[in-house]
């Protein structure tokens, strides 16, 4: 069943887990560092780029935000951690946001773990990618921004990645570019992929 990406509208935002949406469709989590390109990769797979704000001060983000695409699923936009500047109470609070989500029993179908391929994986990358295996939490792996890498930059970074991150062997990884458009069309289809299953037990 194919997803129409661009029939993606705003849905609302929540800022505790009573103000999320019902639990009756797929639920894909963004989730990365402040700055790393969430809220642009939503408006690219959607191909729109007035869907998700896209700040240039990064930790603006202290709610989750959702969206709903082509009614089928959503995605849902984690605050992003590891922002300096952010003061200390905001911090913990929309950490403790995301700590919740998490650990609160709600239903989700797939986290999206963004990292930028330019830089190394921060201690908090490194903790959430432990916190997923360790609790069995499905994840894709988005190494965002490659247009700013050659292919062989690439292929090196991915091998250093590899070397500090503990993903599975059989982890899906994928290079994105929001600004050039580039690995888009093969993320949607593995998210697809991936659900394919569970959109059509929704529909039967």
């Amino acid at each position: 069943m194919a997803i129409q990406y661009r029939n993606t509208t705003f849905w609302g935002v929540a800022s505790d887990l009573k103000s999320c949406p019902p639990s009756d469709r797929p639920e894909i989590v963004f989730s990365g560092k402040s700055n790393v390109g969430k809220s642009s990769l939503i408006n690219a797979l959607a191909d729109n780029r007035k869907l998700a704000r896209v700040s240039a001060t990064p930790g603006k983000t202290r709610l989750v935000v959702y969206f709903n695409v082509d009614n089928k699923m959503y995605f849902a936009d984690l605050p992003g951690y590891g922002y300096a500047k952010a003061a200390k109470d905001v911090k913990e609070k929309f950490n403790k946001l995301c700590d919740e989500y998490f650990v609160s029993g709600r239903k989700f179908s797939l986290v999206l773990h963004l990292i930028d391929i330019r830089h190394d994986p921060s201690k908090d990358d490194v903790r959430m990618l432990e916190y997923m295996n360790q609790t069995g939490i499905p994840y894709f792996l988005v190494f965002t921004k490659c247009d700013k890498l050659s292919k062989a930059q690439i292929r090196k970074q991915l091998t250093e990645f590899s070397k500090i991150l503990d993903f599975h062997e059989d982890a899906r990884i994928y290079a994105v570019s929001a600004d050039k458009k580039i690995g888009l069309d093969d993320l949607r289809a593995g998210i697809e992929e991936y659900l394919k299953d569970e959109l059509e037990s929704k529909e039967n």
